[in-house]
């Protein structure tokens, strides 16, 4: 019987093994490449490290003027901690009412916000969303995709909140009620400081996915680049190389924006696993 656990064990282990292999090895190839020179990167692709070490395509891509990096960065900086902060209060607040709150409906509510999970509109809804923003004087900007960001909340977030919420005794909102608590109170003051695990998921799930946002960043900011984020400033790096593309900048500059995420899900993973845990397995 141990011997047969073993080998499970081994079997388990070796496929995560090759599992993380692939994940990672994309990320260090990129780290890799963006020390190599333009010409060895074009003409010996398949080469995993550089032949010869460089540093110049971090210098050249940190002082370019089409990837201006304090101006990408702080753009990138604000429309992130925003489009977080937005939706850690809509997910928390949603996921509250559909487990605490008692109203006519509920269900069918609920019901109707899980089938719109399923319908993916993609790239129909670029149009109308421009026509939006330009209509309220937002186009141009990042300030027309957070505005729009405010209206929109994810399901998933909520189900993971609800569940958490769920799985929280009830007394304590009985026991708030007797010291004069309202619902809004409740949830302040009792279930928001019990959420900590799960708004770290929600935080680090919607950092990642803004800050690596490319299309509709880029598409909104088409006619004003010095609204753009770093991850639509990296493309333009591309074209900075003359007749040839210029990828060792481009790998550099993707170096340069990825760095924030890996350093977010690296503070933050040990609340992200927990809060996944926590909201989506029980409830």
């Amino acid at each position: 019987m141990k011997r047969e656990f073993s080998i499970l064990n081994l079997i388990s282990y070796l496929f995560l093994f090759v599992i993380l292999i692939v994940t990672i090895f994309p990320i260090f190839y990129t780290i890799s490449a963006s020390f190599k020179t333009n010409a060895e990167i074009m003409t010996n692709p398949g080469s995993v490290l550089p032949i010869k070490l460089t540093f110049d395509n971090y210098k050249v891509a940190w002082n370019s003027a089409d990837f201006n990096v304090k101006i990408l960065l702080w753009n990138s900086i604000y429309f992130t901690v925003f489009s977080v902060i937005f939706a850690i209060l809509q997910s928390t607040m949603g996921g509250y009412v559909f487990a605490r709150g008692n109203f006519p409906g509920k269900n069918t509510v609920f019901g109707i916000f899980t089938g719109l999970m399923f319908i993916n509109l993609g790239s129909i809804t670029v149009y109308p969303l421009l026509n939006i923003v330009s209509a309220i004087h937002l186009n141009g900007s990042l300030w027309g995709l957070i505005v729009m960001g405010i209206f929109g909340m994810s399901m998933i977030f909520v189900y993971i909140v609800r569940g958490f919420i769920n799985t929280l005794p009830k007394e304590l909102d009985e026991a708030a009620k007797i010291d004069g608590c309202s619902f809004i109170g409740i949830f302040f003051k009792i279930i928001l400081p019990l959420l900590k695990p799960v708004i770290a998921t929600i935080g680090i799930l919607t950092f990642q996915s803004t800050w690596n946002s490319y299309l509709m960043p880029t598409i909104f900011t088409l006619g004003n680049p010095s609204q753009r984020t770093i991850i639509a400033g990296v493309v333009a790096l591309k074209n900075t190389g003359g007749a040839a593309s210029a990828w060792n900048l481009m790998l550099a500059g993707s170096v340069i924006s990825i760095v924030p995420v890996l350093v977010a899900f690296a503070i933050g993973n040990r609340y992200f696993v927990s809060g996944l845990a926590s909201g989506a397995v029980k409830g």
